[in-house]
């Protein structure tokens, strides 16, 4: 049951990682400018924050789970050894 839990978990970072990518790249927004004869044409990059939060909260997210898999199979492992775990 332990290793299902965890391979759900895992399927969860995986998915929450790839709507970070998209998220991320979402957040870009460029914008060319055509140049005239007194000025040079240019290409403004404009950030939208609440898509780079949304980006880096499901980084954290991801982070969290995988550390609670490595627990999980951590724990597991020591568990089917018969070893007692460190605190």
């Amino acid at each position: 049951m332990r290793r299902w839990f965890a391979l759900f978990e895992l399927g969860f970072a995986v998915l929450f990682l790839a709507c970070a990518v998209v998220s991320w790249r979402a957040a870009r927004r460029t914008t060319e400018f055509a140049g005239t004869d007194e000025h040079p044409g240019f290409v403004a990059v404009r950030y939208v924050p609440p898509l780079l939060v949304l980006a880096c909260a499901l980084v954290i997210v991801t982070g969290v789970l995988v550390i609670d898999v490595a627990a999980r199979i951590y724990r597991g492992s020591v568990a089917r050894r018969g070893l007692a775990p460190m605190i």
